[in-house]
């Protein structure tokens, strides 16, 4: 299990019993203040590998059913109208930048080629 989805779920679990105003505004807001950022912390380092862990951080990002105008849509239709990526895409481009920095000599992990 991926070391930041027990925590990350308990904090949805706050936010979804504490704040009486669900708008998109404030709940994505709080997503991406408190939850989120456990989810992206060394995401290079730490991405998950297996299907199982994958589905269960995507879960984590399903926080947009708090949200009642948002509730009766599909998943991607809800990270569309909040215009957010996925974790999946965000763990992506996390990636492909920290090649860029590799190959640029910006990182301080030096690139090999074998």
């Amino acid at each position: 299990m991926h070391p930041g989805y027990s925590k990350t779920n308990r904090m949805l679990g706050v936010i979804n019993r504490s704040t009486v105003y669900k708008t998109a505004e404030i709940m994505l807001s709080l997503y991406n203040s408190l939850v989120r950022t456990h989810l992206e912390y060394c995401t290079v380092a730490s991405s998950p590998h297996y299907v199982k862990d994958k589905e269960l951080l995507k879960h984590v990002q399903r926080f947009s059913r708090m949200i009642p105008e948002l509730k009766a849509l599909s998943y991607p239709e809800r990270l569309s109208r909040l215009n957010l990526w996925s974790l999946e895409e965000r763990r992506v481009r996390a990636d492909l930048i920290e090649v860029y920095k590799m190959v640029h000599g910006l990182s301080a992990i030096p690139l090999r080629l074998v």
